[in-house]
Order: C-alpha cells, then structure tokens, then sequence
C-alpha cells in the first residue's frame, strides 16, 4: 500500500465542489481511498488519525487545497496526484454556476427573503452567519466544526433579535411545508416538531404523513443545542413559535439526551406549556425526568409518533411499538438458516440517530453492542472499520466523511463495508437504514443492492444465510418512491420494516438464543 500527498496553497473551493472531485479521483484503478478537502484544523486533525502527517499538511492555511491518496502502488498514487488539474476543471465544467456571490448580492435580488441557509466550512460560519442575522434573516447551518462559542453567540443575538438559528450541522427542517436540507415530501397538518437530528426529525415527519397526518412546522436545532454549553436556546425559541402557531396543536420534540442542566430547564418550560407537548429524549433513565408532569413522554421516536396522533386525531391510546406474532414466527425461521458459528450484528447505518436508537434498544435488551459513537464509553470500537463482537457503525461519523458524501448521498463507502463483513463467518445479521427525500440519494438502494446479494451469496457459501435487516425512512410522494424502493428491498431476500425502531426490536428478537454468546 502507497500514500500520498500535495498541497495547493490559497486555492479554495467548496465542500460539495470538493466532493465531486473526489469522486473522480477515487474512480481510477488502483485507488484504495482519496480526500479532497480544504486545510482546516478540523479535516487535519482527522487526516493525523488516518496516518496521513507531514510538516507541509500541518503547516497548511485554511485556504489551502490538500489532496491525500492511498492506493496499491507509489505509481497509482502519482496518478492520482497528477491527474488533479484535470479533475477540478472537469468537475467545474459540470458544476451549475451561479451568478450569485455574496450575501448581499443575494439579498438585492431577493429583498423580502427572510431566511439565509449555509453550507460551508465551519471556521467561516460565524462571520457570514452574523452578516445575514444583521440583516434580519433567519439563520439555517448545514455546515458543522463551528466553535461552541461562536456557536452560542449567534443564538443569543438571534434570540435578542427575535431570529432563529436552525443549526450548525442542522440536517433538516420544515418551516411552512417547505423542506431545507434533507427533508421529506410530508403534507401539512397540526403537529410541529422540533429536534437537533436531521434523521430524527426525517423519521418522525415521515411516520406522521404515512400514518395520515401532517406536519405544521419541524424546527431542526442543531446537534449541540441541546448541550449544556449551549442551554437549548433554539429549541426553547422553536418551542414559543410553535406554541404560537394557530395551525399547530401539538408539539414534540425528538431528540438524543440533552445535558442534565439543559433537560432540567427545558422540562420546566415543557410543563407549561400551552399546547399538548411529546418528549422523546431517547435513552435517558426515566429517573431524570418527571413523568408526572403532564408532558407525554416517549422512549422511541414511534412512540412519540403514536402519541402526538393520538391527541392531534383525539383517539384513543394504543400498545406501544411491538412485534406481530407473524414477525417472530419470521424471526425463528430466519434463525434456522443460520450456521453454528453464526451469531453476531454488523450495523451500517447511515443515520446517525438511527445508530443511537438502536444501541438504545439492543442494551435494553441485555445485548452489548459497540460503535464508533457508542452509548457508553466501554462500548468504544478501538478503530471503525475493525467490527468487534456485536457492532453498529455510524457511517456518517467525521471518520467516513473526511472528504467525501454523507453516506445518504452516496453509497459508495457502505457498499465496501457491506462486503467486507461478509467475509467474517461468525456474522449472522446485516442491520441498514434507508433514508429517502430530499438531497439524498436518488437511489439508495440500487446503489447497495448488489452488495447485499453478494453478501448473501458469500455467507450462504461459507456459514449460513446471512439475515439482511433493514428500515425505511419516506413517504411515496418523496422523489425516490418508497414503494419502489421497498420492493427492491424485498426481492432481494432483505427483511424490511419501515420504521430504525421496529428493525432494531427485530434483530433483539434473532438475537434471543445468542445473547449469552
């Protein structure tokens, strides 16, 4: 194996740009991974734990262009290298120009516009952020590696200003039955939903249009709102739109634990609320929260989902999230294809509080299970591409990401895992998630499709059948059609639910008899 790097000083381009281009570098032969990314402190601190050092990548500027290669040989390597110029004027050549450069260029040709929404790198968000919330606009930030501090900034000038920030790294919202960022084809409806998880709030705003309900707004927040460094500013502002909203009749808010600090307070803001308020904080003890206090708490996002249908559609309680006598009949055939040596779950899921969910439930379980974002600290993989026991991979982690697509945009890295864990004899289950809408992927799971069935092939030749679970987060009016999608899945021998929580309940219930393994 070969590495190889260069560095371009002060050439700048964007992230998405960037991914294109390395796209186009990671297509030639010999080509084991590429990163194609811009010398922030960041995307050098993760190149450092890839292996990939050098005094030239340290002493980089922000504006700095580095392009690093691992391939079979030093010659493919120089390939790569020397094919760079090509591929950025090739991928400029594909890419749609814009006439727009600047915010206020923007703001002049659309004067009455009320929200600025912005992908770029973390170490710019907070000057240009600032600019647009200057300017009277409401703030989303897709963009991620912003300092907590000038994170906490922006809230409290937006909230003095009576302004929003959705974000940074906010994946999803929908403000009026228009989607930013990953978002769903949901229709409109009473219920709004606040969260700091794009795929929460995907799977939550998904389940309500597909059980005949609808969306009034769905406020993504941020993924460290919610922390104590940050107090919850814009979910509390989320919170009092939402409660003023005439459209809205009941809010939930979805959510991976909050600080103690943070959760202690917005509890308290919870209780009085106005309208009928779902709380889904997923995995905290019920110790650390009143549920006495008139708020109906949830423990997985299905939960939540019953529970604000029930009072948005004054019906009456259901069970909570179980599995059909049909599915554990399902789950004891699906046993018995299984080798002696089979006994462990791989988990590749593109979601990352899909792969929170799921722990979640696998330790309540009594099942140990480890992760690259694991829920308990002894749960820790050493690396993340070496599977340990049972394991669940957060495939959009910093780790796979470094210079390439969000894995709910291209399959490409989970396709190779996918493969990789069929070649391990002791693997019996095969955990995905599907993640339509918006901005993903226009066929994700054509893209993996041949992965699992060469998987399944393998396994079958050397163990047993390889149980491929999966879920799917959609609706049919979602570009990618879910039904289509879901039929792909089924004829391929791929055992499907259409909700992280049910397919993870699934997979405990294969995993009874070997839980002691």
């Amino acid at each position: 194996m070969a590495t190889g790097f260069i560095v371009r000083k002060n050439q700048y381009y964007d992230s998405v740009f960037l991914m294109g281009v390395n796209n186009r570098l990671s297509q030639i032969q010999g080509v084991q991974q590429t990163a194609v990314l811009m010398a922030s402190e960041k995307n050098k601190e993760l190149l450092v734990n890839f292996g990939l050092h050098g005094e030239e990548i340290e002493s980089a500027q922000p504006n700095d262009l580095i392009v690093t290669v691992i391939a079979e040989t030093p010659q493919i390597v120089e390939t790569v290298l020397a094919n760079l110029d090509q591929a950025l004027i090739s991928q400029e050549a594909s890419a749609p120009a814009s006439h727009l450069h600047s915010l206020e260029e923007g703001l002049v040709e659309k004067p009455f516009a009320n929200l600025a929404a912005f992908s770029i790198p973390g170490e710019y968000v907070y000057r240009e952020a600032m600019k647009a919330l200057e300017a009277n606009l409401n703030v989303f930030i897709f963009s991620s590696n912003v300092p907590l501090e000038e994170e906490l900034k922006l809230k409290q000038f937006a909230s003095e200003h009576k302004l929003l920030v959705m974000g940074p790294d906010c994946g999803t919202s929908i403000l009026g039955g228009v989607g930013i960022g990953f978002a769903n084809v949901v229709r409109n409806g009473t219920i709004g939903v606040i969260g700091p998880s794009g795929t929460g709030l995907q799977e939550f705003t998904s389940q309500v249009h597909n059980a005949g309900y609808g969306i009034s707004h769905a406020f993504g927040t941020g993924s460290h709102d919610l922390s104590d460094e940050i107090g919850g500013v814009t979910t509390l502002m989320a919170l009092d739109a939402l409660e003023t909203d005439e459209q809205t009749e009941v809010i939930a808010i979805v959510a991976k634990p909050p600080g103690q600090k943070t959760l202690h307070h917005l509890v308290a803001r919870l209780k009085n609320c106005t309208r009928p308020v779902v709380a889904c904080f997923l995995g905290t003890p019920p110790e650390d929260v009143n549920t006495n206090s008139g708020i109906l708490w949830a423990r997985m996002i299905d939960d939540a989902v019953l529970s604000a249908i029930q009072v948005s559609g004054k019906r009456e309680s259901t069970p909570g999230i179980q599995l059909t006598e049909t599915e554990h009949g399902l789950a004891r055939q699906t046993r018995a294809k299984w080798s002696s040596e089979q006994c462990y779950l791989r988990g590749l899921l593109a979601g990352g509080t899909f792969c929170h969910q799921s722990q979640q439930i696998l330790l309540e379980a009594g099942i140990e299970v480890y992760s690259n974002a694991p829920l308990k600290p002894q749960y820790k993989l050493t690396h993340p591409d070496h599977s340990y026991k049972h394991t669940l991979i957060d495939m959009g982690d910093d780790a796979y990401t470094l210079g390439k697509p969000h894995p709910m945009i291209d399959g490409t890295m989970r396709k190779q895992r996918i493969l990789a864990e069929s070649y391990d004899p002791s693997v019996a289950i095969l955990l995905l998630d599907f993640i339509l809408g918006y901005n993903a992927s226009m066929d994700p799971v054509g893209e993996l499709l041949d992965a699992i069935v060469e998987a399944k092939q393998r396994m079958q030749q050397h163990a047993g059948d390889l149980a491929v679970v999966a879920s799917i987060c959609g609706t049919q009016e979602d570009p990618q059609e879910l039904d289509l999608q879901a039929k792909l899945l089924q004829e391929a021998g791929v055992i499907l639910f259409h909700s992280n929580a049910k397919a993870s309940l699934f997979c405990c219930e294969l995993l009874k008899p070997a839980k002691e393994v």
